[in-house]
């Protein structure tokens, strides 16, 4: 009995180990990429009129609650979003992404617009409920999207990097709750 119930506590403390539940999904607390392991900082639920979309989780090497310093930094990192909306369509996704960008710019993407196009055409197929996109950036390589674990592309460049995590950290982000959630702050 005492082993029966000491593999049932240590399945327990496992679960809360190696994931956060956030809206239903299950968060990893850990991802690796490129030989980095990054941890999980915060997740949180995006919603639009009171309707769930997605879980986005925010991983970096180092907790950090600083949404500039993140946004600035050139550092392996990474954002996971798990769709929980059978709403979201290709073409929704790709007009709020565009959206994301502008607000995370100020306005100004003519410097990157051939990389936001590229970023935005990774939405042209078909989006389900429980796709799961990542983007993960690597100072070596770029930024590495993934759609269900199979590499989509790669975009080169700092200031892609920071104008793509700035859709969630900038000062104008997709949702301010989410925000602080990603960043640990709430949630």
């Amino acid at each position: 009995m005492k082993k029966i119930t000491a593999f049932l506590f240590s399945l327990v403390l496992s679960s809360q180990l190696f994931a956060v539940e956030v809206g239903g999904v299950n968060v990893p607390e850990k991802m690796d990429s490129a030989g980095n392991s990054l941890t999980l900082n915060g997740a949180g639920l995006r919603e639009k009129f009171m309707l769930d979309l997605y879980v986005g989780g925010l991983y970096l090497k180092d907790k950090n609650q600083n949404a500039i310093e993140i946004v600035k930094a050139n550092a392996p990192m990474a954002i996971r979003l798990h769709i929980v909306s059978s709403l979201i369509t290709s073409d929704k996704m790709s007009n709020s992404t565009r959206e994301g960008f502008e607000n995370a710019t100020d306005g100004n993407i003519a410097p990157i617009k051939d990389k936001v196009n590229s970023f935005v055409s990774t939405f042209e197929e078909k989006i389900n409920e429980g796709d799961i996109f990542e983007m993960v950036y690597d100072p070596a390589t770029g930024v590495k999207i993934y759609k269900n674990a199979k590499h989509a592309k790669t975009i080169k460049g700092l200031d892609f990097k920071q104008a793509l995590f700035g859709i969630w950290l900038s000062d104008n982000p997709a949702q301010e709750s989410l925000k602080e959630e990603m960043l640990g702050i709430s949630g």
